[in-house]
């Protein structure tokens, strides 16, 4: 699991932002929220321009540079701009067993490496200044990777320095490493970059987005296996859309997805933006969920009443107990006790700072706050 991330001088965050999953408190309500003494089920408000997307989006930025990185990753400005330092940092500390893993790397753009270092159990793997071209690779045998051929992945280096396209072409030595050595089956590498491969961030905010991704012939497909367009029609119902859906073939060869009465009603062109979003999230997250390690789910209830929004919750935190799950939201009926808990509450302010509820008051928070009226009242105001 990852149980630690920090980022600094990328895009919103000129200074350090960290999540820490393992800062959790004694509470013995809304147990359910933390798995293996690690937090698995967060919930973090924020103003909008606060940065909550582009936490997302740091997070999910060691997947583009072990997997090569999606456009929505290499979007915007990357580098903060009122940073005087020239590169972002980025840090992930996971526990895999007994094992720690520390990954760290620091980037002049979006795919331009300026360094790279792997830490396993406190014992510095290797170490990767790009910049000034200084290379340590004394401890790979510790992870079973002493036949890599470094001059090989050096030589591919000063090919690369040698294009136009440099800036752009610097290969990750533990990509390298990943793709290019025999590593055993149960490697630690190997089960690390499995959890990474299946880190995914989800935005529903955008509802056009569904004219484009979600009408496509792969859902459909996956529909057409009776007990997978059953699962949907059972999840649909679950967060309280009552339906029965049928999917035909037309006689062009196109599938298509009903509402099932007396005469088919088309889902998308009659579904509510809230179902909308609910099948977003179902076709991009729960169908897939079981090859899930990490979902950043940004303003996952964007067209959800409050009510349904607890219902996913409740529904995900049931279902996916494993997953580490962070979503993000404006909505302070979600701010309660009884479905999440204080140190799993989080307040990301303007300046970049995430703040857990129980470290942004004084008074000792009990399962009988009303943690909403705290927050409308300015409890929690010096953290926004």
């Amino acid at each position: 699991m990852l149980k630690k991330f920090a980022v600094r001088s990328y895009k919103n965050f000129k200074e350090d932002i960290v999540i820490d999953f393992q800062n959790i408190s004694g509470y013995q309500f809304s147990t359910d929220c933390i798995t293996d003494k690690m937090i698995s089920k967060m919930l973090i408000y924020g103003r909008n321009a606060t940065g909550k997307t582009n936490l997302g989006k740091a997070l999910m930025d060691i997947r583009g540079i072990l997997f090569g990185k999606p456009s929505f990753l290499q979007e915007g400005v990357f580098l903060n701009a009122d940073s005087a330092e020239d590169a972002a940092s980025f840090s992930y500390e996971f526990q895999f067993g007994s094992h720690e893993l520390i990954y760290n790397y620091a980037l002049f753009s979006d795919m331009d490496l300026k360094s790279e270092e792997l830490i396993i159990d406190r014992r510095k793997i290797f170490q990767c200044d790009f910049f000034n071209y200084k290379f340590d690779f004394g401890n790979l045998e510790y992870v079973e990777a002493e036949t890599a051929n470094i001059e090989r992945y050096l030589q591919s280096l000063e090919k690369s320095s040698g294009t136009e396209e440099a800036d752009t072409m610097k290969l990750p030595f533990l990509r390298w490493v990943i793709f290019n050595v025999a590593l055993r089956a149960d490697s630690l590498l190997l089960e690390f970059a499995d959890y990474v491969r299946k880190m995914n961030m989800i935005t529903l905010k955008n509802d056009e987005a569904y004219k484009k991704r979600e009408r496509n012939e792969s859902f459909f497909e996956q529909l057409e296996n009776l007990s997978e367009l059953n699962d949907f029609e059972e999840f649909l119902n679950a967060m309280g859309v009552k339906c029965r859906l049928a999917l035909k073939r037309l006689p062009d060869g196109q599938r298509e997805l009903y509402f099932a009465h007396k005469r088919l009603i088309p889902f998308y062109e009659n579904a509510s933006s809230g179902t909308r979003a609910l099948a977003t999230l179902y076709r991009r997250f729960v169908s897939v969920a079981r090859n899930t390690s990490f979902m950043y789910l940004d303003e996952f209830d964007a067209f959800y009443h409050y009510e349904m929004a607890e219902k996913v919750i409740r529904f995900l935190k049931k279902k996916y107990p494993a997953c580490q799950i962070i979503l993000t939201s404006h909505n302070t009926n979600l701010m309660a006790n009884r479905l999440m808990r204080p140190d799993c509450l989080f307040i990301l302010s303007e300046s970049g700072k995430l703040t857990a509820l129980h470290e942004a008051t004084s008074r000792e928070l009990r399962e009988g706050h009303n943690l909403e009226k705290m927050y409308i009242s300015g409890e929690f105001a010096e953290h926004e």
